[in-house]
């Protein structure tokens, strides 16, 4: 039993594209974040720490030395690579710094395409423009927008700094343009079940994308949601819960829509809580064993 017997993966759309299997290699760019900086807002979204996900040190090194380091830890598994700028706000930058970030990482042989993590509020025309120009190179582009719901209640209250009308006008100027959409969801953000996480998913189809990240909501140090969970004010989901609520919204994907993700981890230097969101495959196996009893993406 596994996950690409249920969900059409990204793993697996990729592999039947390009005949063979590629995988993502993260970077840091040495970005920052207009949530954090003042230009927006400041203290960032109410659930992030970095920290908690990516490796800081990377950006000690250049772009080409993280693409040797990261493509030595998986060699035995591809060889060719998508360069996923990740952490922070891929494309908060003036354009001339984003294309020389981005034309390092396409200058060694076995990247294939760009994944760009990023805000709705922070990806201008300029910025558009100059990730299609990839795409009109043969590379495959993939924007990865960070909206976590489509309630601009749960935004505002989760110091989001952005709404979902912001993100609707991006990711429909994006696919105009050929580039596909990944759109970023957090299950179990305060006062939202799974009857809003559905609705999320419904608005998102109805603007259209082209793959979709399922993460639980975790809480990790330094984040403020800490401070609220440690008063006992704030409660997560439990495996079971975040499974049963994942599986609901792959029945519920038309079947072309490729998941990036449907789980995520944390550091456990840097976990709270859930403690199952230490490991992957737990979460991953318990949502498999649902699928095969009441059905895969678009079944249900």
């Amino acid at each position: 039993m596994q996950l690409t017997d249920f969900v059409n993966t990204i793993g697996l759309d990729l592999k039947k594209r390009y005949g063979e299997k590629i995988h993502k290699l993260t970077l840091h760019g040495n970005f920052s974040c207009p949530n954090r900086d003042g230009t927006i807002g400041k203290g960032g979204c109410t659930f992030c720490n970095v920290a908690a996900f990516s490796d800081e040190t990377q950006a000690q090194h250049s772009i080409k030395k993280q693409l040797q380091l990261r493509s030595a830890e998986v060699q035995h598994k591809a060889k060719k690579f998508l360069a996923y700028f990740q952490a922070y706000t891929s494309t908060y930058a003036e354009i001339e710094q984003l294309a020389s970030l981005y034309e390092q990482a396409i200058a060694d042989s076995r990247i294939v395409g760009l994944c760009v993590g990023t805000r709705p509020d922070c990806v201008s025309d300029a910025v558009l423009n100059l990730l299609s120009s990839y795409r009109m190179r043969g590379y495959e582009v993939w924007l990865e927008l960070g909206l976590q719901s489509a309630h601009d209640e749960t935004l505002k209250r989760i110091n989001r700094g952005h709404d979902f009308a912001s993100y609707a006008k991006v990711c429909k100027k994006a696919r105009l343009r050929g580039i596909k959409v990944c759109t970023h969801l957090i299950l179990g953000l305060p006062k939202e079940g799974c009857a809003e996480n559905l609705e999320s998913l419904q608005r998102i189809i109805g603007i259209g994308v082209d793959g979709l990240k399922l993460h639980p909501l975790h809480i990790v140090r330094g984040a403020t949601m800490a401070k609220i969970w440690e008063r006992g004010r704030l409660k997560t989901l439990s495996l079971e819960e975040y499974s049963q609520i994942a599986v609901k919204i792959i029945q519920q994907t038309p079947a072309e829509i490729v998941f990036h993700r449907i789980s995520a981890t944390a550091k456990i230097s840097e976990l709270l809580a859930p403690l199952w969101c230490e490991k992957r495959w737990p979460v991953q196996n318990r949502i498999c064993q649902i699928m095969q009893q009441s059905g895969g993406q678009n079944t249900g």
